[in-house]
């Protein structure tokens, strides 16, 4: 249930908080005071589109903030699907939207920052919207569908089927691709096979391109490190006259002389000897560096040329180590298909004809709910017809076998017969403003149990009716928010006086500025408000009485 919706710089609304109730809400007021801005910003918190453009002039941003309780199980499961349950208060929920003047968006659910379609997710569980538009879904042969397959429950068959179909569709495209012609086969087995055998007989290893580049540096610096190298060796082994080593073992054999006399003596020369045995191991690590750099320019050459086939194969496969070794994956597999080509379109026959068979079952069983759902659903609707005064309207469902589909095997089209004697014809080409919203309204309420949203919202279906037909509408809108919540905008006093609660919406000006205000009214202004919808500006003490005694009735 929607509790509270609090909306700041939307249009001509700068600030307000509505709180909404359990039971049937109406919002009233003056055409252009802003009834549709709060639909708007319901449906901004739903996740559906907006523009930059409803925010209020002279402000930097706009925000929609809403708070529900009583969530149901999907709702809450969706919401730990993306990681924003509240398990202190599983059944809470608290919506966010901020909307920029730059057009960015800024959405948060219980305080974990989503992106806009984290909201319609979460959306369809929490709030059905009916608008004036909605009732042209009644022109879609999907909308035909969707009603008959909501109301025979047809859900976890359809996305069984759904799982099948898309596997059938799959395997027809690999089918497709291995009934190619022979030439092209061929001519694919070619490539594969020199692809494969180039990149196997390069056996490039992981790291080898990084490793060779550094010792490519090095043995293109080979005189440089030679001489630096030499000159080191020099100094510590020495010649004859001088080295850094005999120089060290002198200064050890003349403190081991007087160590007996000064015992600190011994210690440094144990320490000297040490260095002694470090140096001595240093000279001989530099000598063979020095061996190994005569030939740094042969290694140079072997060099160049495994950087020159590495560099040639990553670009051809690359960029990566990673990304050669999985195209080798992947052409050994599908080399391996094309080879085996007769096993493989044996195997993709046999994988096709299952699948094929499993969508015709499963695509049957579903054709079946609908056609004994449509029953059903035609009866119902065609009695809440009735009660909203369309007593001679015949409505029909027709469904056609057609080819497999993502949605199974039935075209469904509702057909409808206005008056006694003509034939059932499409909705689009029969049914007026009113009746297309009263249909509307009917099948809503056909569908209210199966619906998994526990607040609805109706915009203006009163539109095109009046008199009995539109205080009918009231009751059953009425009817409909028996354990749920419903919110309906109207211009119709007959159905404003059965509300539980009733706002009224209010523009006003101020230093050359609009502002809009929503309030809950008492009984003694819901009269005044209910005088005013059926009197306009002149309220009389007879249309005061008169919305008196419909509030008392």
């Amino acid at each position: 249930m929607l509790d509270t919706l609090y909306i700041e710089n939307i249009a001509v609304i700068e600030k307000t908080s509505i709180d909404f109730t359990q039971g049937f809400n109406v919002l009233t007021g003056e055409t252009g005071a802003g009834k549709s801005i709060v639909i708007d910003a319901i449906n901004a918190i739903l996740g559906n589109r907006t523009s930059k453009e409803l925010i209020r002039t002279g402000a930097a941003k706009a925000l929609v903030s809403a708070e529900f309780s009583d969530i149901s199980a999907k709702a809450q499961q969706a919401l730990r699907e993306i990681g924003c349950i509240n398990e202190d208060e599983p059944k809470s929920l608290v919506i966010n939207r901020e909307i920029s003047a730059s057009g960015k968006n800024l959405c948060r659910i219980n305080c974990v920052p989503v992106p806009v379609s984290a909201l319609k997710g979460i959306g369809k569980f929490l709030v059905d919207i009916h608008g004036q538009h909605e009732s042209y879904e009644l022109f879609s042969g999907d909308k035909h569908r969707e009603y008959i397959d909501d109301y025979a429950n047809t859900g976890i068959l359809l996305e069984e089927y759904r799982k099948v179909f898309h596997a059938l569709k799959d395997c027809k495209h690999r089918l497709d691709d291995a009934e190619s012609d022979d030439n092209e086969r061929e001519r694919r087995i070619d490539i594969l096979k020199y692809r494969v055998n180039e990149i196997e007989q390069s056996k490039i290893e992981d790291g080898e391109l990084e490793a060779l580049k550094e010792e490519r540096l090095i043995c293109r610096n080979n005189a440089k490190i030679t001489s630096s190298i030499a000159s080191a060796h020099s100094l510590l082994s020495g010649d004859d006259n001088f080295s850094v080593l005999s120089a060290v073992m002198q200064s050890v054999q003349s403190l081991e002389e007087i160590a007996p006399i000064l015992k600190e003596a011994g210690g440094i020369a144990e320490r000297l000897d040490n260095v002694y045995y470090e140096i001595d191991d240093c000279v001989d690590s530099l000598s063979s560096i020095l061996s190994d750099r005569e030939n740094s320019e042969d290694r140079l050459d072997e060099i160049e040329q495994r950087l020159d086939l590495i560099n040639g194969i990553m670009k051809k496969y690359g960029p990566e180590y990673s990304d050669v070794m999985q195209c080798l994956e992947d052409s050994k597999k599908e080399l391996e298909l094309l080879e085996g080509y007769e096993e493989t379109m044996e195997a993709l026959l046999d994988e096709y004809n299952e699948l094929a068979q499993q969508a015709l079952e499963l695509a049957g069983e579903i054709s079946q709910l609908r056609r004994d759902g449509a029953q059903e659903f035609i009866q119902a609707v065609q009695s809440q017809l009735e009660y909203l005064d369309m007593p001679n309207v015949r409505l029909l469902v027709n469904i056609e076998k057609t080819k497999l589909t993502e949605n199974g095997m039935d075209k469904i089209e509702l057909l409808i017969s206005a008056n006694p004697g003509e034939e059932p014809k499409p909705v689009s080409k029969i049914a007026s403003g009113g009746e297309l919203s009263r249909i509307m309204l009917s099948i809503k309420n056909v569908l209210s149990d199966t619906n998994g949203a526990e607040t609805m919202i109706f915009d203006e279906v009163d539109v095109g009716i009046s008199g009995s037909a539109a205080q009918k509408v009231g009751l059953k809108l009425k009817s409909v928010s028996n354990g749920r919540q419903v919110i309906c905008v109207t211009h119709q006093a007959q159905i404003a006086a059965l509300a539980d609660s009733h706002y009224l919406i209010e523009k006003s000006f101020d230093g050359g500025k609009t502002f809009t205000s929503v309030k809950r009214l008492s009984f003694e202004q819901r009269k005044y408000e209910l005088a005013r919808i059926i009197g306009g500006l002149n309220i009389t003490e007879i249309t005061l009485k008169h919305a008196e005694e419909m509030l008392n009735q």
